[in-house]
């Protein structure tokens, strides 16, 4: 994780410390609703750093908070591993620190998760895959069984 964290950083441009914490759904909900005032868990929340860089060294640029809860269900149902999960989470939460925000941005954040998605060989992207819309099921057309063969006798 953190070999990825690191070239996950150099491609996003973000410069300076980034601590990545995954947790359980309960701690990740109790973040939420204290720094959001969401009261439900969610798969990954980014918190950027203030500080600003100190004598020629980077300062803490933000953390980064995963749900391996969450993590765990998606890879399952996204037929991924849990630790490509992570990844991905990571991913998205570098973006913000990096100042990309999904919500104001007209698909900006989408545009670069799924350049650097393919360049780290992850899976859909986060943002990708919430706000793509669903395909519809297809109606398919009840077909009647072939009648069967009439029983052939021989004399």
């Amino acid at each position: 994780m953190e070999r990825f964290v690191l070239r996950a950083k150099r491609s996003t441009g973000l410069r300076g410390e980034v601590n990545v914490l995954v947790t359980g759904s309960a701690a990740i909900r109790a973040l939420n609703k204290r720094f959001r005032r969401q009261n439900k868990a969610t798969d990954v929340l980014s918190f950027p750093s203030r500080a600003a860089e100190e004598r020629g060294r980077a300062a803490l640029a933000g953390e980064i908070v995963i749900s391996a809860d969450i993590a765990a269900r998606n890879s399952t149902r996204l037929g991924h591993s849990a630790a490509k999960e992570v990844q991905i989470l990571a991913l998205h939460g570098m973006l913000h620190l990096a100042g990309f925000d999904h919500e104001r941005d007209n698909g900006e954040m989408a545009r670069k998760e799924s350049i650097l998605r393919r360049k780290h060989d992850l899976p859909v992207a986060l943002i990708e895959r919430t706000e793509s819309t669903p395909a519809k099921p297809v109606k398919r057309k009840r077909r009647r069984p072939f009648p069967a063969s009439p029983a052939r006798t021989t004399a």
